[in-house]
């Protein structure tokens, strides 16, 4: 299918922190961010901006020393060796997508999926690996090329029954990426069918964050959604992507 004219004045450049707080309110996760390896911004001109307007941005760091699955996912490549020696082969491999971020406006033309498969072989590492917790609601990292990795399938029911809680009530999965988008929808409930609707999500979103201490308590609010958006499954799906064009690296 072509790419549509507004996708084709867009540009994939390197990118900076400042790129990453343009959007970061529009992520479901906290915006506040650590150090990274890379950024990446979709940029482009139109009539209405004087300048490049920043649209998209996907956010590299450097991975975790522990991931669940990366083990079987890489076919233990990183297992049974001493802790400086594994730690020190995943940071010279492995590269972790942190972030994707498309402004609202510009989402549904394939842009997260642009931004994924055309900056993973700028990293010139072996791997790249990514672990979302919204993967169900958006599977744009296995379209970008990645492969999906899951755990337990019987784990993460809490998230299962809030999300068709959500769904029941006209939040669809979609909305789900957006704190501001599921909070504007909920709040409206309040004012539909005498609020039962209201009463209802309400109901399910206080038995989900049960198992989450004190957060529990906390008020209804875009600040309550936007945790609870963070935490919408108990297995986050792992995803990872080899490198055709690279062997792992051993040494220096």
């Amino acid at each position: 299918m072509e790419m549509c004219t507004v996708a084709r004045n867009l540009e994939i450049v390197r990118g900076t922190r400042a790129d990453y707080e343009s959007l970061s309110h529009y992520h479901y996760r906290e915006p506040n961010m650590g150090p990274y390896a890379a950024i990446f911004a979709l940029r482009g001109s139109f009539r209405t901006a004087e300048r490049l307007q920043t649209v998209g941005v996907i956010v590299y760091s450097m991975p975790t020393a522990g991931a669940q699955m990366r083990n079987f996912a890489t076919g233990e490549c990183f297992a049974g060796l001493d802790k400086g020696t594994r730690l020190k082969l995943i940071n010279k491999n492995i590269r972790t997508i942190s972030r994707v971020i498309i402004e609202p406006r510009f989402r549904s033309l394939g842009l997260a999926v642009r931004l994924v498969k055309e900056t993973m072989p700028i990293m010139n590492v072996p791997f790249v690996e990514a672990l979302a917790v919204m993967g169900r609601a958006n599977p744009f990292f296995e379209k970008a090329g990645m492969t999906r990795y899951e755990n337990d399938p019987q784990a993460g029911l809490g998230a299962k029954r809030l999300i068709e809680a959500f769904s029941a009530v006209g939040v669809n999965e979609q909305d789900l990426i957006d704190p501001a988008i599921v909070q504007q929808k909920l709040d409206k409930l309040r004012t539909e069918d005498g609020g039962q609707k209201a009463d209802f999500v309400e109901e399910e979103m206080t038995r989900f964050l049960q198992s989450y201490g004190q957060r529990r308590l906390m008020q209804p609010g875009i600040v309550r959604t936007r945790f609870v958006l963070s935490k919408l499954t108990d297995r986050p799906v792992y995803y990872l992507w080899k490198n055709p064009n690279l062997q792992l690296i051993i040494d220096d």
